[in-house]
């Protein structure tokens, strides 16, 4: 167990670095070198297998027979083997084989040896004389099998240390049976004195090893009397008997190199002979009834082995080989794929792409530095595309929507513009210029104002501040209820107060009109009252006064 928990972490710590280079012609069979080119030109989308190295191998380990006596441990075999790789997953293996076995019962038979050819010659079942069955039994086998290894395809790594494989075939097997009979001087053994030692209820599991040392110090080992044949059975070698086998197991491979490595495996051969044990016959408790055995013997190899890869101008055995590699190296630095051109998005089609662009909404049309910011060649707010005044001085700034400045007036005009304000000259105040004003809508009975409400409000005090003169009346409608005119009352001042408070816009330039016919009430009403006189005209209120 230490020595395969230093092999298991040798395994793992293997290369993990790719495969084989797979445009090497060299390692590409003669028969598959047109695929090859075919792939190598882009013709072909699958690389040619190449070709790979064969597995030659040695055994040896524990053999045993699971027939109708128990199982004398412990004996050996070994076995060599030829393997070559169909694929990457299934391979094909020849092997032979060379195993011994032995068994010794160590309960009594009186009876059911009275059928048996050999044994009925030796001892008289009519008079229920005691046999132990022994057998030692060696086998030879042949066999083609199978072999299925799966762990290979990984995932997350490259290659492994360790390969796990499951095996079936079918084969040829002969095997030769001996029981240990007679004694020294060429008796048959009296195992009464066996029963005398232990009694007629002596021979227990829990006495086991006692009968079996006992029966072991009373026999030499020998096991000179042929067993038991099946005459009807083909015999090869001068009278061994040949049956046909059906074998399978379970193995792992370590890696210690890319040339060699160790196998542990169990086989399991099931024969069709009940003869391996060399007895076939129940115990009846009569020797006027004779019946058969059940099933067929079986035995097992469980062997360690190692390993040697042969070949030269090829790759390790492909069990070996994750198939996935080529893939994932193409992805991860591609030298065969044909890449297509890159392309970069560049989502307005402004020149600059999307990762450098810092405007990526850039109006169609517009020229853009090398930012992807639209050009501004003034400075003054608006992209060339849409200025229509392309360079605005700095006095004139800031300008309107369409990149127009307002440049102060000379000194003289400002002096003319007094006097028309004062009514000094042009026989009266000059009329305002505002122009038209929006209207706020509030929702439901709310008296708050929204995000939209507090920008047209801004863009209103921007032209109060351009229009020094203009007064405003802020209008509310609602005359139907009491409740209607405060709710008026409450919107007309809401707005005012945002005026003055947040605009800074004099309180004395609004008229404050609330209650009104003609409107929606969720509205309010702006408009130029410059000049406004009469009874409906009503200075706006503190703002943090309340209607009562």
């Amino acid at each position: 167990m230490g020595l395969l928990l230093i092999l298991v972490s040798y395994s793992f710590a293997q290369d993990s670095n790719s495969s084989y280079d797979l445009r090497d012609s060299s390692l590409i069979p003669s028969k598959r070198i047109p695929q090859h080119n075919e792939w190598l030109n882009n013709a072909y989308p699958f690389p040619a297998k190449p070709r790979n190295e064969v597995e030659i191998g040695v055994k040896g380990g524990l053999s045993s027979i699971s027939g109708d006596v128990r199982a004398w441990l412990p004996t050996f075999g070994f076995g060599a083997h030829i393997r070559k790789a169909l694929g990457y997953t299934f391979s094909v293996r020849l092997e032979y084989d060379y195993l011994k076995a032995k068994g010794l019962n160590w309960q009594p038979a009186f009876t059911g040896y009275g059928a048996n050819p050999v044994l009925s010659q030796y001892y008289n079942a009519n008079a229920h004389e005691p046999v132990f069955y022994n057998y030692s039994t060696t086998m030879q086998e042949l066999s083609v099998q199978a072999l299925i290894t799966i762990n290979n395809i990984r995932f997350h790594r490259a290659k492994s240390g360790i390969a796990i494989y499951g095996l079936g075939g079918f084969g040829f097997m002969t095997y030769s049976t001996f029981y240990n009979t007679l004694d020294a001087s060429g008796k048959p053994y009296d195992y009464q004195n066996i029963i005398n030692q232990f009694g007629p209820g002596g021979f227990t599991y829990s006495n086991r090893k006692d009968v079996k040392k006992a029966l072991k110090d009373m026999m030499d080992g020998s096991f000179e009397t042929l067993a038991q044949r099946d005459p009807s059975q083909p015999t090869v070698f001068g009278g061994t008997p040949v049956r046909p086998v059906f074998v399978f197991g379970l193995g792992i491979e370590f890696k210690l190199s890319n040339r060699f490595n160790i196998a542990l495996e169990d086989k399991i051969t099931i024969s069709k002979s009940d003869l391996l044990d060399g007895q076939e016959w129940q115990e009846t408790g009569t020797t006027a009834v004779h019946a058969l055995t059940r099933d067929y013997d079986a035995y097992n190899f469980l062997s360690l082995g190692l390993n040697y890869n042969l070949g030269r101008h090829a790759v390790e055995p492909l069990w070996w080989i994750n198939p996935l590699d080529y893939a994932y190296s193409e992805i991860n630095a591609p030298r065969h794929m044909k890449l297509p051109k890159p392309v970069l998005d560049d989502a307005d089609g402004d020149g600059v792409t999307d990762q450098f662009d810092h405007e990526p909404n850039t109006p169609a049309g517009c020229p853009v530095d090398t930012h992807g910011v639209s050009r501004d060649t003034d400075g003054d707010g608006v992209p060339d595309c849409k200025d229509k005044e392309l360079i605005t001085p700095t006095q004139c700034q800031p300008v309107d929507a369409d990149g127009v400045g307002k440049c102060p007036d000379p000194a003289c005009c400002k002096d003319i513009n007094a006097r028309l304000d004062s009514g000094v000259i042009g026989g009266g105040p000059r009329r305002c210029s505002i122009g038209d004003l929006p209207s706020i809508t509030f929702k439901g009975r709310s008296v708050t104002l929204s995000k939209d409400g507090q920008a047209l409000l801004a863009t209103v005090a921007e032209k109060m501040r351009n229009n020094p003169t203009c007064k405003v009346a802020v209008i509310g409608y609602g005359e139907s209820s009491k409740s209607a005119q405060q709710l008026s009352w409450d919107r007309v001042n809401e707005v005012i107060k945002y005026l003055v408070e947040k605009e800074g816009i004099s309180s004395d330039r609004f008229i404050f009109r609330y209650g009104q016919t003609g409107g929606d009430e969720n509205t309010i009403d702006l408009k130029d009252a410059t000049g406004e006189e009469g009874p409906n005209t009503v200075p706006a209120p503190h703002p943090n006064l309340r209607r009562r």
